[in-house]
């Protein structure tokens, strides 16, 4: 018993619990929900095998540091390589993927996630590392309590800010004014044939997209996050319209005086509270957010103080 004690105070049972630690940290940061990426099984198996072995270089590095095998530094120099990589085969795939949507993600939806899921590899090697080095410098308990502790933060860190929580989501009146599309009093666009008049008025639902500052006013302006609104909707509640009829699509307009967003949805079913539940879980896509009001800031006191 008193050897199994030992050997778990060891190095040995540092690489276990940093290993452990980090393989359930990916686990809890990987999901597969609506978006229906990574896949079942295959895609999930790839993600958790990366996740084993980032766990593995974070755990080995504290060992190979204190026994001043500096070579570790560099095997984590090389992962880091090795998972820009891993970056670039996801932003491949579902570039490859957009060919066959109905309602494309859009390249800024595509780079969100090739990013997460490279970030997601260094947080394993971080928590990995720190429970490894809390096991060796501490006790077999600490490096135990950290992992709990980095696991339910791994939790808070999966998803980020959903679009329902910097803007308001409502519903709009669709009207026809002749051939011209309005949600309410934005305008959307110019429909020539009266057949697609009527399936789109039988058929579609209207939503206004109000931002709740001038930061999200900016963010809303931007093509990609607009782009993943109209995809999720495609995807959770399905898109009335098949190739070859532009008139179908879902898009989306700009109110230019204000930044609210006008929005047509074609949904197989016409379930309008579904609709805005979907809007108000959209993602907030890193490269659309956008903080004017604090460059304005410091623009200010960098005047002032000058």
């Amino acid at each position: 018993m008193e050897h199994w004690f030992s050997l778990l105070n060891s190095y040995t049972g540092a690489i276990i619990v940093g290993v452990v630690v980090g393989v359930i940290v990916r686990l809890r940061m990987l999901r597969t929900d609506y978006r229906q990426y990574p896949t079942y099984l295959h895609g999930q198996l790839i993600h958790i095998s990366l996740g084993f072995i980032a766990a593995g270089m974070g755990a080995v590095a504290v060992p190979a540091l204190i026994e001043k095998q500096y070579t570790a530094v560099t095997f984590l120099a090389l992962a880091a390589q090795q998972f820009r990589e891993v970056r670039n085969m996801e932003r491949e795939t579902l570039a490859h993927l957009e060919e066959d949507e109905l309602v494309p993600r859009g390249s800024s939806y595509i780079e969100g996630i090739a990013l997460a899921f490279e970030g997601r590899n260094y947080a394993v090697i971080m928590a990995a590392f720190l429970c490894s080095l809390a096991v060796i410098e501490i006790h077999l308990w600490a490096g135990v309590l950290l992992g709990l502790a980095l696991i339910g933060v791994a939790g808070i860190l999966r998803s980020g800010k959903y679009l329902g929580q910097i803007t308001s989501v409502e519903l709009g009146k669709l009207r026809m004014e002749g051939p011209s599309l309005y949600v309410d009093d934005i305008y959307l666009m110019n429909i020539g044939l009266e057949d697609n008049r009527k399936r789109i008025m039988n058929r579609g639902i209207g939503v206004v997209v109000s931002p709740a500052s001038k930061d999200s006013r900016i963010t809303l302006a931007n093509l990609g996050q607009r782009q993943a609104i109209l995809h999720d909707l495609s995807v959770v509640l399905g898109v009335f319209r098949d190739t070859g009829e532009p008139s179908l699509i879902p898009l989306s307009k700009r109110d230019m005086e204000d930044g609210r967003l006008g929005i047509l949805c074609l949904p197989e079913e016409k379930e309008p509270e579904q609709v805005l539940q979907v809007i108000r879980n959209v993602p907030v896509l890193e490269s659309a957010v956008r903080t004017p009001t604090e460059g304005l800031k410091m623009f200010r006191g960098g005047k002032k103080s000058g």
